[in-house]
């Protein structure tokens, strides 16, 4: 039987190593590995591509992305390319000079850095959009900037009280001085237009062509709900999945509602069988447990220090209750439902493995086996902890033992100013050298997966890859290595991209080149392995295919 498609003259990324250097694909599914004796599958009609020693490896997988807000984002006052104050001020300006008409001006992504403090103020955008009301959420999206006029519709004032689930940063008078941290971010998002049902499916696809053309054949939605303004793409999953659109393959993880309870858990349980269909399931439950670290609002056990290095009252921020947590996760993995969590902070990491820990207990005492293995039974809910920033060091071997998958997002782990200035001085140098421990869980047995959260940061997994590795910049020729013992070596790290993320996305049949597997399958333009590790940036992707079907070509590949 002949193939389809026969890649052949170059290296092949398999489970064992770079071991063959050609690949046959029938139909869907990769049919043969190996070399020369695969190149008789070929025949009058098989399309073959000469790889000329560029490396054959599985798709990659983000485990942990925000397609649909990025999609947007990009369409609206894109400020992810700004560096500096000035440059971000003048993109705000050119974006609303050139859309008169619009009746707020929204988009995001700007960088803290480029603020003293990472709070800049109302009275700059003042400057540049008097007239129109402006919400900009942060690079992280846990934090928003707006100006007076968007205050004033909102009615925030000096008297207004913060909300639970989070802060009006204030100056020194009590005024409100222009930025909203976590679930104050509502109080004005709230009010932003919604985007049309058209206009969140163009951004699923926009999205969509960008992830193929680095590689990404798979992903896990972060957030599928409705969030501090951020619309839900549910509908722009189904849509695109029914009709034939929806080329990836993804895992939704339905919003849990930070401020209800278990009564909730019916409703995801319909959401659940609603929305899954061809290639789009939601399967899994996303649970927000803290912030971030820059704005203190990531649990820790022990409190933030001030400037001068003095301890502070402030823990951060539980967004659900340590005490019910294990409840909600217990019933959750009972149901089947995946359980992916943002966890940030040593206190937050550390409530979400007691709340695993107590699931696999429950599961045990109904089955017997708290652990069943990989590819169905019982409990076969691969929970996952997104982010990792600090892990205590005596809970680094419970992801091991509990079966939890840490979810690394690889590109923070490095030295830039974000991490400098507005992180470790906070938390002081022994919690400092806690953050971002790749090396030490997969030491520990850890398995891996990774993602980009992309729009807080670039999706390109060879960037992330790349830091995982070296742990500096990408662009950061000089930068100090950022705790050198936790760097990983290139097949770890592109096993967490592949293999790491198809297991927690449940897709079994992809993640490895392999007979029998799905053919999501990518081309680099190179080997990484034959260059040095200092250049892995410099990579990029060639082809991508999903099941055999290309969905995205470079130029000239």
């Amino acid at each position: 039987m002949h193939a389809d498609l026969l890649f052949t003259g170059g290296p092949v990324l398999t489970p064992e190593g770079r071991t063959g250097t050609a690949v046959a694909v029938t139909g869907d599914r990769v049919t043969a590995v190996g070399r020369e004796e695969v190149h008789d599958l070929a025949g009058p009609r098989t399309e073959v591509v000469d790889l000329a020693g560029r490396l054959l490896m599985p798709g990659f997988q983000d485990a942990h992305v925000h397609p649909v807000p990025a999609g947007l984002e990009l369409s609206r006052c894109d400020l992810t390319g700004a560096r500096t104050a000035d440059e971000t001020l003048a993109a705000v300006r050119a974006y609303a000079d050139a859309h008169p008409g619009r009746e707020w001006i929204t988009g995001g992504g700007w960088s803290m850095e480029a603020f003293e403090g990472g709070t800049p103020t109302k009275e700059l955008l003042d400057a540049v959009v008097p007239d129109r009301p402006v919400y900009l959420p942060n690079r992280d999206h846990h934090g928003a900037w707006v100006n007076s006029r968007a205050l004033a519709l909102a009615g925030i004032t000096r008297d207004t009280p913060d909300p639970a689930d989070g802060r009006i940063d204030r100056d020194v008078s009590g005024e409100p001085s222009g930025t909203l941290q976590e679930g104050a971010m509502q109080l004005v998002g709230r009010l932003t237009p919604p985007a049309t049902p058209a206009d969140l499916t163009a951004a699923l696809l926009h999205a969509q062509r960008h992830l193929h053309a680095l590689g990404i054949t798979a992903w896990q939605d972060a957030l599928v709900g409705d969030f501090l303004g951020m619309e839900d793409p549910a509908q722009a999953y189904l849509a695109a999945a029914r009709d034939g659109s929806l080329t990836a393959r993804v895992v939704g993880a339905l919003w849990w509602d930070r401020e209800r309870g278990a009564e909730q858990i019916p409703e995801l349980v319909e959401r659940r069988a609603a929305l899954s269909h061809g290639r789009f399931r939601a399967g899994s439950v996303k649970l927000m447990l803290d912030g971030v670290a820059e704005t203190g609002t990531a649990a820790l056990l022990d409190p933030y220090l001030d400037k001068c290095g003095c301890a502070t009252a402030n823990r951060g921020t539980s967004f659900i209750d340590a005490g019910q947590l294990p409840e909600y996760v217990t019933e959750l993995d009972a149901l089947g439902f995946q359980c992916h969590f943002h966890a940030l902070g040593d206190r937050a990491v550390r409530d979400a493995l007691d709340a695993i820990e107590a699931a696999r207990a429950a599961s045990e005492a109904r089955w017997g086996s708290p652990r069943p293995k990989a590819g169905g039974g019982p409990s076969d809910t691969r929970p996952h902890l997104a982010h990792l920033q600090v892990v205590q060091p005596a809970d680094v071997p419970r992801f091991a033992r509990l079966g939890a998958t840490a979810n690394i997002q690889p590109l923070w782990a490095a030295h830039e100013p974000q991490m400098d200035e507005l992180t470790i001085p906070f938390l002081g140098p022994e919690r400092a050298a806690w953050q971002y421990p790749f090396g030490a869980l997969l030491r520990s047995g850890a398995r891996l997966a990774a993602g980009s959260d992309w729009p807080v940061s670039s999706p390109d997994p060879l960037q992330g890859i790349h830091v995982a590795v070296n742990r500096v910049p990408p662009d950061g020729g000089g930068t100090p290595v950022f705790l050198p013992g936790e760097r990983i070596g290139l097949a770890e790290a592109l096993s967490a991209y592949t293999a790491g993320s198809a297991y927690v996305n449940h897709l079994d049949d992809t993640g490895e080149v392999r007979a029998g597997a799905l053919a999501d399958l990518v081309v680099l333009d190179r080997d990484p392995f034959d260059g040095p590790m200092e250049a892995i940036a410099e990579t990029r992707v060639s082809l991508t295919y999903v099941g055999g079907t290309r969905v995205y070509a470079a130029p000239g590949a």
